[in-house]
């Protein structure tokens, strides 16, 4: 059994590597998005080349102005420049339009092959508009005669949305010719206008669910056109070379913005702030929106270039901005309104982690919840008062469940546990889901069963599988915080401290007060691979040996007592004599 203490170093995403290469120049910016986006990048290659396979490409990416706009950049910088021209060009007179070859770019229907990009459209910004005043007839180009010759990048919701639209763009791109159609077919066009030339590709970009109802809506377009996703994260495996095209990609984007760069000094708390964002050491995020936010939220702090100093110093505004509701609710739990203890012992009582997120709250928030186990003589029933009152949902009933096998195979009994057991969230009053807490009832179960009490200093997190293994949750790092917080505000001992799966190391990146705490011994942050080793820790007691109590052997002897009085009080009281010829 390995129990792991954490220093604070461990608590953090390792940096150095990156500060001892950072010095090397950055590449340019069509060369690191194609480094970062290989496969988008060789989509676009198939799509642009005069042997594509489809005029069609879909692309699974947010489909929001920012990264419809990179994609149309990265279109712009691919396509080769040929100097060609396409369309016509419209005249009008006595009523009537003629179209005539495409001359000069001053042409009225003239286009170069401009990439275009839309996150929503109508029928006149897409298809132009047709007016006729007196004998004046005044044609406008839309959207579509602009991309002629090129690519034209839309949401794809917008289509979804707008099926008579989607049916005549596809139409258009499929007969490569542009025919003028009235948006109202109630309402035909003034005048008739002859059919324009067209060579347009199409990039259509959604999400997961817009890209499944596109397909059901389109099945054999989606089967056959090209398709490829944008890789919102980058893995780094601590590999100089991934941390390097990061940093040239954020550079990258504060150039196109005009927004400041990062000093030296500054990629330690930006890194910092990524793995938070990511939710793994060893990924960094890609997200142009999310690098955008953090670059204009610090830009009033700083001139050209800004200081590690100043990206915290607008992390800790952006946290005090948005944490009212976090610090009311911590408030609850310091009045005393919410019962959770950071000191002393309790029988059958152990402080676990939660995460809340509220709807319209953007910040998730870590909070301790108190969760107790009562044990009573009874069949071996283990009751789950949560799901009894159906607050609880079925990941974590099935947690609970999971929680009961490992107990019941480790007691190795023949027969029914003379116990029941009822466990539950105190002062919960909405729905719990998730099994992460399954581990936190596991030792509440364990201290009831063997009457080992158990350390209101320390709180636990983590999954439990059959076997009793501790397995990763999500949010570790709001759940260390919440605690945290609540043992700052009451003073901190030097013995409180949280226990964490250790396959949640690699997810941890702590704020500077909590490695500060723990560097100075304040505050202890444990990592665990099984549950022997956290209810260990929780009641200072082992689990199993030979020569010493433990608590396997307080639980073996409660069910042998009870076993023993059960088996004397088996017959009704005028037949208890009977008990006399069974023991002699």
């Amino acid at each position: 059994m390995t129990i792991n203490q954490l220093s604070w170093q461990a608590l953090v995403p390792e940096t150095l590597i990156f500060q001892e290469q950072n010095a090397q120049p950055a590449s340019s910016d069509t060369d690191i998005f194609q480094q970062l986006q290989p496969r988008l990048c060789y989509g676009l290659t198939q799509l642009l080349s005069p042997y594509s396979p489809s005029d069609f490409m879909l692309v699974k990416s947010p489909a929001t102005p920012t990264y419809l706009s990179l994609i149309g950049a990265t279109v712009r910088k691919m396509q080769p420049e040929t100097g060609s021209l396409y369309g016509g060009r419209y005249q009008a007179q006595k009523g009537s339009v003629t179209l005539h070859p495409v001359a000069s770019p001053e042409d009225n229907f003239a286009a170069c092959g401009e990439p275009q990009v839309a996150d929503w459209i109508e029928h006149e910004q897409l298809f132009g508009s047709v007016r006729r005043y007196a004998d004046e007839i005044d044609l406008k180009p839309g959207l579509l005669h602009h991309a002629n010759g090129g690519v034209l990048v839309l949401s794809l919701r917008t289509v979804l949305l707008q099926p008579l639209l989607w049916l005549r763009l596809r139409q258009m791109v499929a007969q490569k010719r542009f025919d003028w159609l009235p948006a109202d077919e109630a309402r035909p066009l003034p005048v008739s206008v002859p059919s324009l030339p067209l060579q347009v590709k199409v990039v259509l970009c959604g999400d997961r669910d817009a890209l499944a109802d596109f397909q059901e809506m389109e099945p054999d377009l989606a089967e056959f056109a090209i398709y490829s996703e944008y890789e919102e994260n980058l893995q780094t495996d601590n590999d100089p070379g991934p941390l390097l095209q990061w940093r040239d990609w954020v550079q990258s984007i504060a150039s196109a913005y005009n927004l400041p760069s990062a000093k030296q000094d500054a990629w330690t708390p930006v890194i910092r702030e990524a793995v938070r964002y990511t939710g793994d050491r060893e990924t960094l995020p890609l997200c142009p929106e999310w690098l955008l936010r953090q670059l204009r939220e610090v830009a009033p702090l700083c001139d050209a270039a800004f200081s590690g100093a100043e990206f915290t110093q607008m992390l800790e505004q952006r946290a005090w901005r948005e944490n009212f509701l976090a610090e009311r609710m911590q408030d609850e739990i310091l009045l005393n309104q919410i019962l959770i203890e950071t000191e002393g012992e309790r029988q059958g009582q152990v402080n676990a982690l939660s995460v809340v997120e509220f709807p319209g709250h953007p910040r998730a928030f870590g909070e301790p919840s108190r969760i107790s186990c009562v044990v009573h003589f009874g069949d071996g029933e283990f009751t789950d008062i949560e799901r009894k009152a159906e607050l609880g949902g079925n990941i974590h009933a099935k947690g609970m469940m999971i929680m009961q096998s490992f107990l019941m195979a480790e007691l190795e009994l023949d027969q029914q546990l003379p116990f029941s057991a009822s466990l539950t969230f105190e002062q919960s009053y909405s729905e719990v889901d998730g099994d992460s807490a399954s581990a936190a009832e596991l030792c509440a179960l364990i201290s009831a069963l063997s009457g080992a009490p158990v350390n209101q200093s320390l709180a636990i997190t983590g999954s439990v599988d059959q076997f009793g293994r501790i397995q990763p949750v999500g949010g570790v790092n709001e759940k260390v915080e919440g605690f945290f917080r609540i043992c700052e505000q009451r003073e901190l001992t030097g013995k409180q401290g949280v226990i964490i799966p250790a396959a949640n190391i690699r997810h941890l990146s702590l704020h500077q007060d909590v490695l500060d705490a723990v560097e100075q011994g304040q505050f202890s942050i444990w990592a665990v691979e099984h549950a022997v080793e956290a209810i260990t820790l929780l009641t200072a007691q082992p689990w199993d040996g030979e020569g010493e109590n433990t608590l396997l052997q307080a639980i073996q002897e409660r069910i042998a007592q009870v076993n023993q009085q059960e088996s004397r009080h088996r017959y009704p009281w005028p037949l208890r004599w009977l008990n006399w010829f069974n023991h002699n």
